[in-house]
């Protein structure tokens, strides 16, 4: 499932036809630039790639603080990468974005947004619904009760849309869809992933600062959850053992500490004694679904974002979830482009960037 262009923005405001856009993930470590193409034989094409890190502070939980800061950064990113577009398809995540499954009684859509609308305390934790953007998409009839429709709703703030739009804006740019991050991650799943009409997939996303669950049956998503424990959660505790500044900690982390190859190995192994909070949470989210959702069996679990390489992690979740588990590759069905892009780093980054990507593959119009 794709969520609709104008899940918080009016497109006819912001857009005159083009579907020229670039993807841009807007994370609290780091900007990562993406345009896929149509590829001439086929498929798509990854055609440029940049990333340019942030500060810490500018975002937190997903919350824009920082606003002018982060149109620098932006700028900075878009004059090094050689991009020219000014279409942007981004996306919040966290505490920022409200997702919800409800079931209504069938009617018509129109019907149906007036009736959000008029009654969103029902069904929304917002008692001004005209500080409020809004979307749904119907995933069809309810399997149990042929008299009603499940339908997803997604909603945030306008004031922290506008925060982001606004920064875009003075970036020289226009935002063309937002989007959700574990919807971004829904898009490149299934443009990689072959599955059948039955299969469950959890798709989860540990970025720096947050992490996705997007459980997805088919092509449609059936359970998200987004909880504010991440990469940082690793250097933060790491910063605690080590007695050294987080920028080291971070280093250490992905560098290791030195030393010969068995202390080396050592260390690495014990990098997942620090990501016990995520995995905790990543494992009763997984009970929590299977509970609510009457048990459904998932047949594999996808890791990406950075988050997804540290040592150990796959293996961990594997056993805690008793689910096969492995790390998605972003470009199983994508190519890149070798005259424009840094293969090695785009291969190095792998997980990291399906965010972005998934984001670069939404067109205008998307269902």
């Amino acid at each position: 499932m794709k969520i609709p262009g104008n899940v918080m923005l009016d497109l006819k405001s912001l857009l005159s036809g083009s579907r020229q856009v670039v993807g841009l993930d807007i994370g609290s470590s780091s900007l990562k630039l993406a345009e896929v193409v149509d590829d001439p034989r086929g498929g798509y094409l990854l055609n440029r790639f940049s990333q340019l890190s942030l500060p810490r502070g500018i975002i937190v939980d997903g919350i824009l603080h920082e606003t002018s800061l982060l149109t620098e950064k932006v700028k900075e990113l878009f004059k090094t990468s050689g991009n020219r577009r000014k279409g942007i398809v981004t996306s919040l995540s966290g505490h920022s974005v409200i997702i919800k499954k409800v079931d209504f009684p069938t009617m018509e859509e129109e019907e149906m947004r007036d009736m959000i609308r008029d009654d969103a305390a029902q069904y929304l934790p917002f008692d001004n619904m005209d500080e409020v953007n809004f979307d749904f998409q119907i995933l069809g009839e309810n399997e149990y009760n042929p008299n009603l429709m499940e339908v997803l709703l997604v909603a945030a703030r306008k004031d922290i849309i506008n925060s982001y739009t606004d920064a875009l804006k003075a970036a020289g740019l226009t935002v063309v869809i937002m989007d959700v991050d574990s919807f971004a991650l829904e898009t490149v799943y299934e443009e990689n992933y072959d599955f059948e009409e039955e299969d469950i997939v959890a798709l989860i996303n540990i970025g720096a600062s947050i992490t996705n669950i997007n459980v997805v049956k088919a092509d449609a998503s059936i359970f998200t959850r987004d909880f504010t424990l991440g990469g940082n959660t690793v250097t933060e505790s790491l910063v605690d053992r080590l007695g050294v500044s987080f920028d080291e900690a971070e280093r250490v982390k992905i560098e290791g500490p030195g030393g010969d190859e068995f202390e080396a190995n050592a260390f690495r192994m014990s990098l997942i004694e620090h990501a016990e909070p995520i995995c905790a949470e990543i494992d009763r989210s997984i009970e929590f679904f299977r509970s609510t959702f009457g048990g459904d069996y998932i047949r594999k679990v996808l890791l990406s974002g950075g988050g997804a390489k540290l040592p150990g992690i796959v293996e961990e979740l594997r056993q805690r979830l008793g689910v096969d588990t492995e790390i998605l590759n972003p470009f199983q069905k994508i190519a890149i482009n070798d005259k424009t892009v840094d293969v090695s780093l785009v291969e190095q980054m792998g997980p990291a960037l399906a965010v972005s990507l998934g984001l670069a593959l939404r067109r205008v119009g998307d269902k």
